[in-house]
């Protein structure tokens, strides 16, 4: 199931993660222990004072250090987060182009440590806008 499903996730007209096609997030790379999710922001994901609102920065780190796991997982294994501490670090505005990239630090038999951060895409050397690391349970 995870091959098929990260083999279909990566295609650019895909319709296997409806969560993805939503916000607008699109597959750059998925490996063994590695993903790189890029989302170009949208007005529909800005709040009330302008910018982006924390859990959608919040949902992309998750997706994207999920990914990484599932990734590297037996073929029959699923994960599922037990676990996430989310930094913020600068503000995001409309329009911004995001790249996050999630590694796995630590695979045990059942438990998965990761870690993922932010960057803006359209701003190159700029400072991380988010970072997270979390904790996964394969089931």
């Amino acid at each position: 199931m995870p091959k098929a499903y990260l083999e279909q996730v990566c295609r650019p007209e895909q319709s296997v993660n409806r969560l993805f096609n939503h916000l607008g997030v699109e597959v750059v790379a998925i490996g063994p222990d590695c993903a790189r999710l890029r989302m170009r922001i949208k007005p529909e994901l800005i709040q009330g004072a302008g910018l982006v609102g924390g859990g959608i920065l919040a949902t992309l780190l998750d997706e994207a250090m999920a990914h990484s796991v599932l990734a590297g997982n037996a073929p029959c294994e699923q994960t599922t987060t037990v676990d996430m501490t989310v930094s913020y670090l600068r503000p995001v505005n409309d329009g911004a182009q995001l790249l996050c990239e999630a590694r796995v630090i630590k695979r045990g038999r059942r438990v998965v440590f990761a870690q993922a951060v932010i960057r803006r895409e359209d701003e190159p050397g700029e400072p991380e806008t988010a970072r997270a690391t979390a904790t996964f349970l394969t089931v």
